[in-house]
C-alpha cells in the first residue's frame, strides 16, 4: 500500500513536538531561502553619444572628453594615415567608448552619408594598440519614382519634389539633367509635372542618399522632355540622353542659377539705369535671388579674371569655346579655387549672389559676349543647338536600355502610386 506524502512531515512534526522544540512562523522558511537583492557592479565605462561643435578638431574633442593625454596624441597620429584629423564637421555625429580613467576603447565619427572614421583599442589600452580606419556604412539601394506636380501650393521644382515626399538633392540632380533645355525659375507652369526614376539609399530603414536617377519624363510649359541614363561602352561614362538618343548636355546651361530667382531686367541697348536715372545700354539679365545663392559657371571654361571691378562689384569673367565669354557680376563671395587661370566645369559653383558694386538689391547680374560682343544671353541659350547622339553601333543598345527604363519607370509608379498624393496620377508618356 502507497504511504501517504504527508506522514514524514507529520512524524517530524511529532518528533520535535516530543524534544521540547516550537515550530518557526509558516513562512520562515520562504524568508530564508528569498534571493538576496541584486548586487550593482560599478560601471567600467562611459559611452557617450553627441555631435561635433563648431570650430573643433580631433584633438580638442578627445580631449573635452577626458581622455589621456598620451592616448590622444596616439590617436590623432594614427588617423593621420586615413583622415585629415582637422577636418571634423561640426553637427556630425560620434560616438565615444572610454573607461572611467580616460583609455580610449573606441571612437566613430559619421564622415559623411557614405563612410565613418573608426578608432579602436586592439589590446591592453596602450598607445601603441590604436588603429584607425575609415569604413564605408552598409547600405540598402532601392530603385523607386515620384510624380510630382506644379501647381498654386506648389509653384516651383523644389516645391514639387518635396510634396512628393523627396528631398532638395533630387530637385537639384533632376535640374542638372534638364539643365540645357529647361529654365526651371521662368518657365513653370501650374499643370508641369516629373516623373522620375531613380535610386535611393538606406541605412537601417533612414534615408542616407539618392543615386542615379535612370530615368525622367517631364512636361514643361507645353513641352514633353524623356531622359534615359546611357553608359558609354567607349568611354563608361555615363550621360543622359533624350529618346532618339541625342545627349541632353548643351554647351551652356538654361541659366546661372539653379532655382527661384526671376528675371528682372533684360538684355536691352536702351534701358533706364535704377541707380545713374539716365538710359543706357544694359548688356545683360539680371536675375533676382537672395544673398548667398550659388551661381554656376554655365559652361566650361577657364577663369580670366575674379575680383572687385567698380560698379559691377565682385565679378567673375569666364572665357568658353567658340568665342564666348561670360560675366556674373554683384557676388557676394567666390567659389573654392576660383582665381585666375583656374579651369571651370559646367555647373560648377563659382560664386554666390550678392550686391556689391552698384546694386539696388541682391541680384545677379549676367552677361555674354560672342566675339567680343556683348549679346543676349537668353536668345542664344535658347538657340543651342541639339547635343551630340549616340554612336550609331550603340543605338540597337540604347534603345533596348530606353524602352526597359520607360517600362520600369510607369511600372514603378504604379507600385509606388497608394504611397503618394492622392493627386498624383501614375502614369508616362509613351510613343
Amino acid at each position: 500500500m502507497t504511504r501517504p506524502t504527508w506522514l514524514p512531515i507529520a512524524g517530524a512534526a511529532l518528533l520535535a513536538a516530543a524534544c521540547g522544540r516550537t515550530d518557526p512562523p509558516p513562512n520562515a522558511a520562504l524568508e530564508r531561502s528569498a534571493p538576496a537583492a541584486d548586487v550593482r557592479l560599478p560601471r567600467e565605462v562611459d559611452v557617450i553619444e553627441s555631435t561635433v561643435p563648431a570650430h573643433t578638431t580631433l584633438d580638442r574633442l578627445l580631449r573635452a572628453n577626458q581622455l589621456r593625454e598620451e592616448l590622444v596624441v596616439s590617436a590623432v597620429d594614427a588617423v593621420r594615415d586615413v583622415f585629415d584629423p582637422r577636418r571634423l564637421r561640426a553637427g556630425q555625429p560620434y560616438r565615444l567608448v572610454r573607461t572611467l580613467d580616460g583609455v580610449l576603447r573606441e571612437f566613430e565619427y559619421a564622415i559623411d552619408t557614405d563612410r565613418f572614421l573608426r578608432i579602436f583599442c586592439k589590446e591592453g589600452g596602450t598607445p601603441a594598440a590604436l588603429d584607425a580606419r575609415v569604413l564605408n556604412y552598409d547600405k540598402q539601394t532601392a530603385v523607386t519614382a515620384i510624380d510630382a506636380r506644379i501647381d498654386a501650393a506648389r509653384p516651383s521644382l523644389i516645391a514639387a519634389i518635396e510634396a512628393a515626399g523627396e528631398t532638395l538633392p533630387l530637385a537639384m540632380d533632376l535640374a542638372d539633367i534638364f539643365g540645357g533645355e529647361v529654365d526651371f525659375r521662368t518657365e513653370l507652369q501650374p499643370g508641369d509635372s516629373f516623373r522620375v526614376l531613380f535610386e535611393k539609399a538606406t541605412r537601417d530603414g533612414v534615408f542616407c542618399n539618392y543615386g542615379a536617377i535612370l530615368g525622367a519624363s517631364i512636361s514643361v510649359a507645353g513641352r514633353k522632355l524623356d531622359a534615359f541614363r546611357w553608359v558609354d561602352e567607349r568611354t563608361a561614362k555615363a550621360g543622359y540622353y533624350d529618346e532618339n538618343g541625342r545627349s541632353l548636355k548643351r554647351f551652356f546651361l538654361k541659366s546661372p542659377l539653379k532655382f527661384e530667382p526671376r528675371v528682372t531686367s533684360r538684355f536691352s541697348l536702351h534701358r533706364l539705369h535704377p541707380i545713374d536715372n539716365v538710359v543706357k545700354a544694359h548688356l545683360g539679365v539680371d536675375y533676382a535671388a537672395p544673398i548667398g545663392s550659388p551661381v554656376v559657371a554655365v559652361a566650361n571654361g577657364t577663369v580670366l579674371s575674379a575680383g572687385f571691378s567698380g560698379g559691377s562689384g565682385n565679378m567673375v569673367h569666364l572665357r568658353h569655346g567658340d568665342g564666348f565669354e561670360t560675366f556674373y557680376l554683384h557676388l557676394s563671395a567666390y567659389g573654392p579655387g576660383i582665381r585666375g587661370g583656374a579651369h571651370v566645369a559646367q555647373g560648377q559653383l563659382i560664386g554666390r549672389v550678392g550686391m556689391t558694386g552698384s546694386a539696388t538689391g541682391p541680384h545677379l547680374d549676367y552677361r555674354l559676349k560672342k566675339n567680343g560682343v556683348f549679346v543676349n544671353p537668353l536668345a542664344v541659350h535658347s538657340r543651342q543647338a541639339p547635343g551630340e547622339p549616340i554612336a550609331e553601333a550603340q543605338l540597337a543598345a540604347f534603345r533596348t536600355s530606353r524602352d526597359a527604363l520607360r517600362s520600369r519607370l510607369a511600372s514603378t509608379l504604379l507600385a509606388e502610386a497608394p504611397k503618394q498624393k492622392p493627386d498624383a496620377v501614375p502614369a508616362i508618356r509613351t510613343r
